[in-house]
């Protein structure tokens, strides 16, 4: 999602097209399948705490995404458009699964310990993704290593490996995960009452007016994360770096990623999610402006590192801060409003890039323009009142 399929889409599957042009429409992929998941996610999280679904509903979506990253191996060159549409699906199954993965988090964990485990969620995620993302770097860098004929063969395997990986280890999640006994509803009713749900899903947000102020806020500090994540070897290849330093430069971002993730989790226990938070919001910022300034594969290097410092800290102290300021008993549905929120910062954002970029003919510019919305969240994020949000959500009642 940020390593090969960036790079391999800009000078594979869109050869000989501008690189404005191709930045373009990989923003406008990784827009419009956050669209769809900002329009689905509170119906789908509805329907699941109704029937008490939330592993199905992570098996299909990430049966989709598995699906279609297997699928990437298959397309030629200059195949474009057929590579986003099936990236598109793979962004849909991976954004789907995880509204159900993340609502997960209060079945095996209670309010205290939720900063802690979920950090270490995200650590082992940056570490197991780093192994595999190692092994598939040095098979595109030395594809000879592993009896391959070109590095564009060892990147199609890789997009193989990375289905298969994907799909053994959610296996240990479906059979030993056990999902608290709710109302169990046939899908057709649970579908019907799922939607009726949606109906009063805001006004259940708007009655806790702390937790819909912090949720504003992630929209916008996460609009600037998720962009950076998802452009940024879109942008670097865009400025005349070479790929192989790009791709081996995330490999840092994953390794720095494991501990400083696990490190941010000790910070939310001891000073407070939103400090650690505003901490990370912070270092984004240092990032948006060195990377205005960059210039060479070097400098790539040090931003990945750093931003291996703050990513794995603001996703899981955000979703850890969120889980406390909800009702427990609707976990799918406000972790779908939740997941509504986050991705529809992704809506904007890689559209964004690509439109400064056209207009102004330089990527540059159009990286500029996330500091804004890293900025603006984190002052709305200063005013939220955390303790009585949560007070309120204990308190909740329908």
């Amino acid at each position: 999602m940020a390593g090969l399929f960036p790079v391999f889409f800009k000078q594979y599957w869109c050869k000989g097209m501008s690189v404005t042009d191709s930045t373009f429409w990989l923003g406008l992929t990784n827009s419009a399948a956050s669209l769809f998941i900002v329009f689905m996610a509170p119906g789908l999280g509805a329907i699941a705490d109704q029937g008490g679904m939330k592993k199905k509903f992570l098996f299909f979506f990430a049966s989709v995404g598995i699906i279609s990253t297997a699928t990437l191996s298959i397309l030629a060159e200059g195949m474009w458009s057929y590579a986003a549409w099936a990236f598109g699906f793979g962004l849909v199954g991976f954004t789907g699964a995880n509204i159900f993965y993340d609502a997960l988090i209060v079945e095996v964990s209670p309010p205290e310990k939720r900063d802690w485990l979920s950090s270490l969620g995200y650590s082992l995620g940056y570490l197991g993704g780093g192994i595999l993302f190692t092994l598939n770097v040095l098979m595109t860098l030395n594809p000879h290593w592993f009896g391959l004929s070109s590095a564009t063969m060892a990147i199609k395997i890789s997009f193989v490996s990375v289905a298969l990986w994907w799909g053994f280890f959610s296996i240990p999640l479906f059979r030993f995960v056990k999902e608290a006994p709710t109302h169990s509803y046939p899908l057709p009713r649970a579908f019907k009452k799922g939607i009726r749900e949606v109906a009063q899903t805001f006004r259940r947000v708007r009655a806790l007016p702390g937790t819909f102020l912090f949720l504003f806020s992630f929209w916008l500090y996460m609009d600037g994360v998720d962009t950076i994540i998802r452009m940024a070897l879109d942008y670097g290849v865009s400025l005349g770096l070479e790929s192989k330093h790009l791709i081996s430069a995330l490999l840092i971002t994953q390794f720095v990623g494991f501990p400083s993730a696990l490190a941010f989790g000790k910070v939310g226990t001891k000073f407070g999610a939103k400090n650690g938070i505003l901490i990370c919001i912070a270092i984004y910022l240092g990032v948006v402006f060195g990377a205005f300034h960059l210039t060479n594969e070097i400098q790539f290097y040090g931003l990945a590192a750093v931003v291996g410092l703050a990513q794995g800290g603001i996703q899981a102290l955000s979703r850890s801060l969120y889980s406390t300021m909800i009702p427990a008993h609707r976990s799918g549905e406000f972790f779908g409003f939740y997941n509504m929120m986050g991705k529809f910062a992704a809506v904007i954002g890689p559209v964004l890039m690509g439109i400064v970029g056209k207009l102004t003919d330089s990527p540059r510019y159009s990286i500029l323009s996330l500091a804004a919305l890293l900025v603006t969240g984190g002052i709305i994020l200063l005013t939220v009142d955390v303790q009585t949000a949560q007070k309120n959500a204990a308190n909740y009642t329908d």
